[in-house]
């Protein structure tokens, strides 16, 4: 019984066993853990003394790097300064065996001083990226570069003969001396052409600035007209030869190619002043452009030279000559990308006279061969039409008006009844304010109106009674003439009646409360036009007069100006003789 109790305490072996096999494995397990745990520790441990490491290299390279730009800085605050210009700049490069050693290969730049072409170091405080050739640099005692300044703005003038690339160009300067310099910084991305002026550093050899020179670009305004052939009342038949000359050539240049013609290289329109002359040139520049959009379906523009005549002469020899010469590169440069070009000489006989007729002197003898050269020399002008305005054509050179120069010569004739009717509709215009009584003759039709306004005017202005005689004119052969105001009406003459009659308009307006447009306000404006030119025909020269003043035939040998004693003045005639020149109608 006692023994059977002492059996039942004691535990099993195999269950101890077990325990203690589960005991160590769970510890095993707990030596794993630590052992990664501790692999861990060493694999952060190492991490951090690298780091500390590259920490400590860090500081130090730090260290260094402050410690030397304190002594650069120091180094180059000592004055004096010292100016010098950039030629070129090195960025820092690899050394190569043989070729260069270590220190040429750092950053430095290449510069002018004093005549001495040396290369100098840039100091770290120096961007490298903010230096360019041509550019202004100060240098310290050691020739160091320590700041970078901007382009000079003084030099040499010069111009532009020839662009040879990117970064080079070919000047002309005093004494037609000519050189090669190259573009600074400043001129790299700026646009440049052959006739520019430029300053140059004569020393560094770099061109630093593009200088506008005044009396060369207002010679040359390149406008784009907005003046259609709508916008030109009166000359229908002189518009349809333009368009013939101009517009057939370049619109068909196959068909011309096909036929073996050639366009027109000038058109000459001559005639007296004030007769639209001007204007038909305006609108043969717009009107080209607006077909090269038709053609090409792309925003082609136009360019329209025009030409001041008298202001191209120089008293300088060969100025006027290189004027040309600029004007024609400038044209060929428009026209190289297919756009059309106009060039346009108002008043051609001030600039091109016949050879030999010179008083004072004799410019025209290189001046007319300069535009010859220029119209039919070796460069061909395409897409280039050269127009002149004239009303002396035969004071022009012969071989400028022969066939194959200006090819074209259409005479703008004074307006007749007809034409000044047509004149009048680009004035008066339905959209005016018209006067209420002159609106109520016609129904309350403005168009009606306006054009009764038109007939009445056109009546006074063309009729031949006796007070519209103007000029008594007596011939070589002794036959006289009576010549009436009709006779010396323009285009310019009928728009200033129109601008009489709307000041009359707006006085009456301001005076009596009266708004509108008048038949009477444009009789007046008549009356009072007429009465303005009156005294000033001028009859010292007989002959010269009649040749401005369009009227050709038989030489005229004497004037006599009739006073008709207008707007209340007593009636008289008398003969009227002025020592100068006056105006010209």
């Amino acid at each position: 019984m006692k023994d059977n109790q002492n059996q039942n305490n004691e535990p099993a072996p195999a269950d101890e066993l077990d325990e203690q096999r589960d005991a160590l494995t769970v510890a095993q397990r707990q030596i794993n853990v630590l052992r990664d745990k501790l692999r861990h520790l060493d694999k952060s441990l190492a991490a951090a003394t690298q780091n500390n490491s590259r920490l400590v290299a860090t500081l130090e390279a730090a260290k260094t790097e402050i410690v030397r730009l304190k002594s650069a800085l120091e180094r180059d605050g000592e004055t004096p300064f010292s100016f010098a210009t950039i030629t070129d700049v090195h960025k820092a490069q690899r050394p190569r065996p043989g070729v260069s050693n270590a220190a040429m290969v750092q950053e430095s730049v290449d510069i002018v001083q004093s005549g001495r072409k040396l290369r100098v170091a840039v100091s770290p405080l120096v961007d490298m990226d903010q230096l360019g050739p041509g550019q202004e640099v100060l240098l310290n005692e050691s020739l160091t570069v320590i700041a970078a300044l901007g382009f000079e703005r003084s030099g040499e003038l010069v111009t532009i003969k020839e662009m040879l690339d990117g970064h080079r160009i070919l000047v002309v300067g005093r004494a037609d001396e000519e050189r090669v310099v190259k573009l600074s910084g400043a001129l790299l991305s700026e646009r440049l052409r052959v006739g520019d002026a430029v300053s140059i550093d004569a020393r560094s050899g770099y061109a630093l600035e593009k200088i506008p020179r005044s009396e060369v670009e207002n010679l040359i305004l390149e406008e784009v007209p907005d003046i259609s052939y709508e916008d030109i009342g009166g000359l229908g038949p002189q518009i349809d030869q333009i368009r013939d000359a101009v517009e057939l050539p370049f619109l068909h240049p196959d068909l011309y190619r096909e036929h073996g013609l050639k366009a027109p290289k000038g058109i000459l329109l001559y005639g007296p002043p004030g007769c639209g002359k001007t204007l038909i040139a305006k609108a043969v520049a717009n009107s080209l452009a607006a077909k090269a959009i038709e053609r090409s379906g792309t925003d082609t523009r136009s360019y329209f030279l025009n030409i001041k005549g008298p202001e191209l002469l120089d008293k300088y020899v060969g100025e006027t000559e290189r004027h040309i010469r600029l004007i024609f590169a400038r044209a060929r440069e428009k026209a190289s990308d297919g756009s059309p070009v106009v060039v346009f000489f108002d008043e051609m006989d001030s600039l091109f006279r016949t050879r030999g007729t010179g008083v004072s002197s004799d410019v025209e003898t290189t001046i007319v061969p300069q535009l010859l050269s220029e119209i039919d020399g070796v460069e061909k002008l395409e897409n280039v039409i050269v127009i002149g305005a004239s009303n002396r054509e035969d004071m022009i050179d012969p071989a400028i008006l022969r066939p194959g120069r200006l090819d074209v010569k259409i005479k703008i004739h004074r307006p007749d009844a007809e034409a000044a009717a047509d004149i009048f509709t680009k004035y008066l215009t339905t959209n005016l304010p018209i006067h209420a009584e002159d609106l109520a003759e016609h129904g309350q039709d403005r168009k009606a109106t306006i054009e009764a306004m038109i007939q009445r005017t056109v009546e006074e202005m063309y009729s031949t009674d006796k007070s519209n005689e103007y000029l008594e004119v007596t011939y070589a052969s002794g036959d006289t003439e009576m010549l009436y105001f009709k006779d010396f009406n323009s285009g310019a003459v009928i728009q200033n009646v129109v601008d009489r009659a709307k000041k009359n308009a707006i006085k009456d307006l301001l005076t009596s409360r009266q708004k509108g447009l008048r038949i009477e306000h444009l009789l007046r404006a008549v009356v009072d036009e007429f009465r303005e030119h009156e005294d000033l025909p001028n009859t010292t020269n007989p002959d010269d007069w009649a040749r401005i003043s369009g009227k050709k035939g038989e030489r005229i040998t004497y004037i006599r100006t009739i006073v008709q004693g207008k707007a209340g003045q007593e009636a008289g005639k008398s003969i009227e003789t002025m020592p100068n020149t006056g105006q010209y109608l």
